[in-house]
């Protein structure tokens, strides 16, 4: 699950401005207080969501048929290790003392 800070889980010592229309900012009032909150609550839990949701989305790996298709294979039949990567196990060993 996506590790996303919460506002109670931290002492609220960094200061956010934005600048808005009147319009905007009445909106977001309304907004606020047709769900109960002030409109710091308002913004932080709707920008906390939307910040979410990008970082969810971004750190999703999306494959193609083929794509999945090809890294399903490379793990069913790796390939033999290289000479460079079989150094690196001797060598490895040999430090480790095993």
């Amino acid at each position: 699950m996506l590790n996303t800070p919460k506002s109670q889980d931290r002492p609220r010592n960094a200061r956010l401005e934005a600048r808005v229309s009147s319009d905007q900012k009445n909106f977001f009032l309304k907004a606020a207080t047709l769900t109960g909150r002030t409109l710091s609550e308002l913004v932080i839990d709707s920008t906390q969501e939307a910040a979410a949701k990008i970082v969810r989305e971004h750190d999703v790996i999306r494959l193609s048929r083929e794509e999945q298709v090809a890294f399903v294979s490379a793990l069913l039949a790796p390939s033999e290790p290289g000479p460079r990567l079989k150094q690196a196990v001797q060598n490895y060993r040999q430090q480790a003392g095993r």
